[in-house]
């Protein structure tokens, strides 16, 4: 990088915050009726953290609010405005998954940019630790901070729809989901979606997330302006063409170069998609990838552990003539899809054998509470019965598998509402993205990472529950992305690995994590330096062992431009206020 040093800086604003600027009861009156935590209500607001467990319900006298319904925010009910925002003991937040978990000093829930800039100031001037949080999803906690914390949750507009340029303009607190509504009317939708809508825009592409299809990059690319307030330069605005490196580093920062503020993003006409779901093996997917990974505007493999099933879930827009609008120009023809009959048979006859395994092991449940569980709420079930045991954990494999083969079919939606996916209960999870050749050249390294995943799960029987979610992007032009490329016909694989954690039951939680630590590290001793894969910023977790985080930051090195990355955080942020425990140690400052 040679211009790391110039920058258009606007409103710059360098004055003290008072304590209790933020909080109001408006302000609080609009959190708490919108943002109660989907989390606690399904675990008994009972959850754990990495201090060894904790029981939400047993915190005296606090409230749950959240920017954006997931995370779980600890408050004080007594308390009023002023003393909300001043230095909290009380305010505890856990991520979704309740595997992280804070109390810091101070939070912050600002309503405007001028309120966002004076708590950002007054953090510099004081030499605080400060951190911005959005929907607190994170599995890796990257938004925590012990010292000072900023809630985006008000800050949740969309500012302007440029109907002629498809683009939309919002806080960086607004939900993906609130913003596809902002944009329905206007015929305009977001390219892609991760697995869930409930992020707010800024960590949604701070940590680089994504979606899947192998032509349609991460949502990081999807950024095409962004305003930032700084500690160090005040609030800069950044795009391709004020400042292009610094903007390009910026969009996929990790919340450490700035607090985003505003993102303007590039939008899709609204499309419908018809989505085909189908059960392949190893042998027909060795046949069919190339052709099924070239011919599907969205694809996804969900890999049953024990077993040889693979789940195949397909998206296409369901107007042919829009199909070019997607494609490659050299690629062309019918979607891959095989004809698959949609099933006729109710659901509880899909479910039988997982049903069957449940009463086998005497649950205290009725038949008819049977019948009413949806196939994931039966996995949960069967795999908290012995979730460390791998020959059960093979068996409840193997009766999901039998639920898919029965569950095939096609359906019909918006393309927000056909790319979601239930990812289950709490749990742990790790996810990489490495290259696998192009579209045009694909090298099928990702079926030989996956092949060679299988076999060394089996091998050291971890008991790995379903799914193993693989996905594909294109390129990244962010350097910090995992799936960035200087090549734009780049393909990059991800493959994310999971472990079901029960909500109430800490001691078997901490056998989990321990069992989980286990699986990881056949990922990072045979697949991670094999295929070159680099973790997703919100899924990877500091190494306890010095060493470990040695080989981790030398690694990141050779993958990621880390000194321009920190030049960049000396311009923005000199005294290094907005890194926290991941951030510190994955790029120390020299």
């Amino acid at each position: 990088m040679n211009s790391l040093a110039p920058f258009r800086a606007v409103g710059r604003r360098c004055v003290s915050v008072t304590k209790g600027l933020v909080g109001s009861v408006r302000a609080q009156a609009r959190a708490s009726e919108r943002c109660f935590s989907a989390a606690a209500q399904e675990a008994g607001q009972k959850t754990e953290g990495t201090g060894g467990g904790r029981n939400l319900a047993a915190i005296a006298g606090v409230a749950v609010f959240a920017g954006a319904g997931y995370a779980l925010w600890r408050r004080d009910q007594s308390a009023t405005s002023t003393e909300v925002n001043q230095e909290l003991g009380g305010a505890h937040l856990v991520n979704w998954s309740g595997t992280h978990e804070v109390t810091p000093q101070r939070l912050y829930q600002p309503e405007t940019l001028e309120e966002l800039e004076r708590i950002v100031a007054e953090a510099h001037n004081e030499g605080r630790k400060i951190r911005a949080v959005g929907s607190g999803l994170s599995p890796n906690g990257i938004a925590f901070s012990e010292q000072c914390m900023i809630s985006m949750g008000l800050l949740d507009k969309v500012l302007s729809v440029d109907e002629g340029a498809g683009r939309v303009t919002v806080q960086a607190g607004a939900r993906v989901q609130d913003v596809v509504e902002a944009l329905r009317p206007h015929g305009l939708t977001l390219q892609n979606f991760a697995s869930i809508r409930e992020q707010q825009i800024g960590g949604f592409t701070q940590v680089g997330a994504h979606g899947t299809g192998a032509a349609i990059p991460p949502v990081d690319e999807q950024v095409v302006s962004m305003k930032l307030v700084t500690p160090g330069q005040g609030t800069v605005e950044l795009s391709e063409s004020v400042n292009p490196e610094l903007f390009r580093l910026a969009r996929c920062g990790l919340g450490a170069l700035g607090v985003v503020a505003e993102v303007t993003l590039q939008c899709v006409p609204a499309h419908r998609l018809v989505e085909t779901t189908w059960v392949s093996s190893m042998a027909e997917v060795k046949k069919k990838h190339a052709s099924w990974l070239r011919e599907n505007q969205h694809l996804r493999y969900m890999w049953i552990p024990y077993t040889d099933t693979v789940v195949v879930v397909a998206n296409n827009r369901a107007d042919k003539a829009a199909r070019s609008s997607w494609l490659p120009a050299w690629l062309g023809g019918a979607a891959a899809t095989p004809k698959v009959a949609p099933s006729d048979l109710p659901e509880e006859e899909k479910t039988a054998e997982m049903r069957a395994l449940l009463q086998d092991m005497k649950m205290e449940m009725s038949t008819k509470e049977l019948m009413k569980q949806t196939a994931f709420q039966l996995r949960d079930e069967l795999v908290a019965r012995d979730p460390m045991n791998p020959e059960w954990i093979a068996r409840v494999n193997r009766a999901e598998a039998e639920y898919w083969k029965l569950s095939t079919g096609v359906r019909e939606g918006w393309s927000d509402e056909m790319l979601g996916f239930d990812c289950g209960g709490q749990q742990w999870v790790l996810e990489v993205a490495f290259p696998t050749g192009t579209l045009r050249s694909p090298s099928f390294a990702d079926l030989a990472y996956m092949e060679q995943l299988l076999e060394k799960i089996e091998a050291h029987q971890i008991p790995a529950p379903a799914p193993i979610e693989q996905r594909w992007t294109s390129a990244s032009s962010s350097p910090m992305s995992p799936a960035y490329s200087a090549d734009p016909e780049a393909l990059f694989s991800w493959v994310g690995v999971i472990m079901y954690l029960p909500p109430d039951d800490l001691q078997q939680r901490a056998e989990i994590t321990s069992r989980f630590h286990d699986y990881t590290d056949l990922v990072y001793t045979y697949l991670v330096p094999q295929y070159g894969a680099s973790e997703h910023w919100a899924k990877i977790e500091l190494p306890h062992s010095y060493d470990d985080r040695e080989l981790m930051q030398n690694r990141l090195k050779g993958r990621y431009p880390v000194s321009d990355f920190n030049a960049a955080r000396k311009i923005f942020d000199p005294k290094n206020i907005m890194a926290n425990d991941i951030v510190d140690k994955l790029f120390p400052m020299p």
